[in-house]
């Protein structure tokens, strides 16, 4: 008799209904909850069980067929085959939030995988608790735990761990160990780390903007202090330094308000998508020109940035991606700071 399959649907989503098929059963012989040789229902049989049409189920099971996940045997049905999907590598990919960036380095970072990997993606939203929970729940069931690690305390600002976290952290074999995006040296053992240096990396790249920035009075950061997804102080202390060091006159705020008060010859470093929208629509409310009488400069690189011609100091985003994956297939230990660029275009 031919086991129950329990194929995850979800109706909600936009990823094709046999994708869903082809990745639920290959997620389910990955984990051993369907065993090799084991009987599956037919296509009819799953068509009916899981209200799906039969062109869908039949699509999905072709698809598995070509990856020799599963095999047909005239008269009997279909099995689950024994095939390298056995020492197929999969990954615990946890992320703070699903922000653009976020997302491009888990894209580049499941392309550069490639077919040989299931990476399960969870979002912890800098929630302390569901990110042990994710962790309890899954430890073991993984090949590799890739983690970005960005927390809030109780007054809502930023910080790399929490005593709990490191707990949590340190049952996770270090050899299955990749952290990215943010390092903690308190970890013991011997992982792979691809990490920004907040600090530094805002500091150099004022530094290459120079020659932009001596036009202005004053350099004005953006920081969300009080953000449901907080960043790094390490931003703010990197821009205050900066400034110090070569006499700019500067200012940090939380946002950007309502009314502005602006003076010509500030240029103003955001770090939310919101305060750059909301800064570009008031300098061209007031007819301001930027690179002119207004500077803009905005963390962290996306197409539409670019777009609009958008100075921006951003992290490779791309290439931390794939090189974190490459350190998985490689078997790589290492640590290794990520590219950080300063890419300047009309803004300033």
């Amino acid at each position: 008799m031919a086991r129950t399959v329990e194929i995850k649907i979800n109706e909600d989503s936009r990823i094709p209904k046999y994708k869903q098929i082809v990745d639920s059963i290959i997620d389910d012989v990955a984990k051993g909850k369907l065993k090799v040789g084991q009987k599956i229902p037919s296509i009819n049989e799953l068509s009916e069980a899981a209200y799906l049409s039969r062109d869908t189920v039949e699509k999905a099971y072709k698809i598995l067929k070509e990856r020799k996940v599963i095999i047909s045997v005239k008269g009997k049905g279909y099995y689950t085959a024994k095939t390298e999907l056995i020492s197929k590598i999969n990954v615990f990919f946890m992320i703070n939030k699903p922000s653009s960036y976020k997302m491009i380095i888990f894209n580049h970072f499941v392309n550069t995988m490639g077919v040989n990997a299931h990476v399960n993606l969870s979002i912890y939203h800098c929630e302390e608790s569901l990110f042990i929970n994710a962790i309890e729940k899954n430890l073991g069931a993984f090949n590799y735990y890739v983690i970005m690690p960005h927390f809030k305390d109780t007054d809502l600002n930023h910080v790399s761990f929490t005593p709990n976290v490191l707990k949590t952290i340190e049952r996770i074999p270090k050899d299955q160990l990749l952290v990215v995006d943010n390092a903690k040296p308190e970890i013991k053992g011997n992982y792979g780390s691809i990490y920004q240096d907040f600090k530094e990396d805002i500091y150099n790249a004022l530094i290459e903007g120079m020659d932009k920035l001596k036009k202005y009075d004053r350099l004005i950061l953006v920081y969300p202090s009080k953000s449901v997804h907080p960043y790094p102080r390490r931003i703010v202390h990197g821009f205050r330094y900066f400034c110090q060091k070569f006499d700019f006159e500067f200012e940090i705020l939380d946002e950007i308000y309502d009314d502005m008060e602006f003076e010509s010859k500030d240029v103003y470093i955001t770090i939310e998508e919101m305060d750059l929208v909301n800064l570009l629509r008031q300098v061209r409310a007031r007819n301001l020109v930027l690179g002119k009488d207004i500077g803009v400069i905005s963390y962290n690189e996306t197409p539409l940035k670019e777009l609009l011609g958008i100075t921006v100091i951003s992290t490779d985003f791309k290439a931390m991606g794939e090189t974190a994956a490459y350190m998985i297939l490689k078997n790589k230990k290492e640590k290794v700071k990520n590219v950080f660029k300063y890419i300047e275009r009309n803004s300033v």
